[in-house]
């Protein structure tokens, strides 16, 4: 399979590792690189320095292609910018901003630029400052996530429609199966997140891996729309925050509840009850940690598997 997204990273698959806070380190990354997708280190959760360190490890662990992920409602984001110019990284992903502060500066210096999207009038807006291509985002996907709620299976077709540019599907997609129905709703590629966040060189904390793979349907919710929203697994922060909801807690209640770097301290540091647990819908589906290289090739393999099964079916 060659398309677009191919052509654009210069990667074999078009399978994308989403730039996950806590779990996108330079292992990750490199993993999914050398295995032919486009690995991406995941800046939001890094000091300046720290993302320099990665960058410099994630260059003696692969010479593929491979991408930087910022969070543009984050701290730090002109210094992390100046870093990813002077280290030479050619491909950035953008999130959870307005397209239009920094894809100019990026496209100026030669950087292939990705924003992440859930409605149509940032995707647009993606397009018209300049993108290069658009996640489009469903209300499955784990972390951050629109508050139209609007699920991959409508806003990937949605996007297609709307936009020129080459669009990769995310959210829900762990597998053959749902790359192919991406692929047939319009997207060229397709970016796997929660699938990776259990990987073996994923840098989450162990305990986050096993509570994700042994997670049931129905086990995350999405919470705190008046702030960012983001989906959560249950556990006793996630708890306290329904309770607040349910009770009309406002803005500032929220983020007092929510503090500093609860994410972390579920995520990385591994406090299963009081950390923030940010992970997609799918996570009910996986259930195993393995290789990022075999989590890779399983969702390509099954990927090529559906469409000769889709191929031999006749309709009379």
């Amino acid at each position: 399979m060659s398309n677009r997204i191919n052509s654009l990273f210069d990667i074999q698959y078009p399978i994308i590792q989403a730039g996950m806070v806590w779990c996108s380190g330079w292992k990750l990354a490199s993993a999914v690189s050398n295995a032919g997708g486009l690995g991406i280190i995941g800046a939001g959760s890094m000091y300046p320095d720290v993302l320099w360190q990665h960058l410099q490890k994630m260059k003696t662990a692969t010479d593929k292609p491979f991408a930087v992920n910022i969070p543009l409602m984050y701290p730090d984001t002109e210094i992390l910018m100046d870093i990813i110019v002077k280290e030479g990284v050619k491909i950035v992903f953008t999130s959870a901003g307005n397209p239009a502060i920094w894809t100019p500066f990026l496209k100026g210096m030669d950087i292939t630029v990705v924003h992440v999207i859930s409605n149509t009038r940032f995707a647009k807006k993606a397009e018209d400052a300049g993108a290069d291509a658009i996640v489009a985002e469903g209300f499955e996907a784990g972390g951050h996530n629109g508050k139209e709620e609007t699920t991959t299976l409508c806003l990937v077709p949605m996007i297609a429609d709307a936009v020129k540019i080459p669009v990769i599907a995310a959210g829900g997609i762990s597998s053959g199966r749902s790359m192919l129905a991406a692929i047939a709703l319009g997207a060229e590629g397709v970016q796997v997140g929660s699938a990776f966040a259990v990987a073996e060189e994923s840098s989450a904390h162990p305990a986050f891996k096993e509570r994700i793979i042994k997670a049931n349907e129905g086990d995350t919710r999405m919470h705190l729309q008046k702030i960012v929203p983001v989906r959560l697994l249950r556990n006793t922060f996630e708890a306290a925050v329904a309770a607040a909801e349910a009770e009309g807690a406002d803005p500032a209640t929220l983020k007092s509840l929510l503090g500093r770097a609860r994410a972390k301290l579920g995520m990385f540091d591994g406090n299963m009850e009081e950390g923030e647990l940010e992970i997609g819908q799918v996570s009910a589906m996986l259930k195993e940690i393995r290789p990022a290289k075999v989590i890779l090739d399983e969702i390509w393999q099954g990927f090529l598997s559906e469409q000769q099964t889709l191929s031999k079916f006749d309709i009379k």
